[in-house]
């Protein structure tokens, strides 16, 4: 802390550590300040965040061996995801497949642990990281896609995005894709005051959420205008 401080000039120390740690980050940090380190506006906050556990319920340890390594943890999350996108995407070729199911494993992956209250303990599921529905990586990346697919199509048709006007009248999904994407600054101000991702990750769903819904009532590409 001393380091950080006054050789690095740090202002805000922030621990990542797990929640068990609580009561010695406490200590170290009140201790700090006693020594007088550790003052105004500088501050130290601890970071909590729960335990990963296997479908028994029980928690991955590390030092007990009995959890995978990352490395081989992502290469399964990549593996299982080229199973899907080897059933749904068939007409899309080897390299294309591959690097679908590697933007699909391993945003899986990230996604579950960073859309879970980081202070909760949650369950390691494949079966819900890969869902296509749902607070998922993939249900956004899918919503991603068809907006992707919206402006490439409209580009091969000779229309610029940027020129449109919008409607005189918003339809109902159209006003509420609207309302979301002006809650993005609020958004990412909570998630950084609050020090918690899954406020940012439950935003990004809403609107996800809310474009498909609004791709399914509103189809561009085959309105009159």
């Amino acid at each position: 802390i001393r380091y950080r401080l006054t050789d690095l000039g740090a202002d805000h120390i922030i621990y990542v550590v797990g929640a068990p740690q609580r009561e010695h980050l406490e200590m170290i940090i009140e201790t700090a300040r006693l020594a007088g380190w550790l003052k105004p506006p500088a501050r130290a906050t601890h970071v909590a965040f729960g335990s990963v556990q296997g479908a028994d319920r029980k928690m991955y340890r590390t030092r007990a061996g009995g959890s995978i390594r990352l490395v081989d943890l992502l290469d399964e999350a990549v593996e299982r995801a080229s199973r899907v996108v080897a059933e749904r995407s068939d007409e899309l070729g080897p390299e294309e497949q591959a690097a679908v199911s590697e933007a699909v494993g391993i945003g899986a992956v990230k996604y579950a642990d960073l859309s879970s209250d980081r202070i909760k303990d949650y369950v390691f599921d494949w079966d819900r990281m890969l869902e296509l529905n749902g607070n998922t990586a993939p249900y956004l990346q899918y919503a991603h896609a068809r907006v992707r697919s919206i402006f490439r199509k409209a580009a091969e048709r000779g229309v610029d995005v940027a020129d449109l006007a919008p409607a005189a009248e918003f339809l109902q999904a159209e006003r509420r894709l609207a309302l979301e994407l002006l809650s993005f600054d609020g958004a990412v101000h909570e998630t950084e005051a609050s020090l918690a991702p899954h406020r940012l990750a439950t935003y990004l769903f809403d609107l996800a959420t809310a474009f498909t819904d609004f791709y399914e009532s509103c189809p561009v590409l085959r309105a009159d205008t």
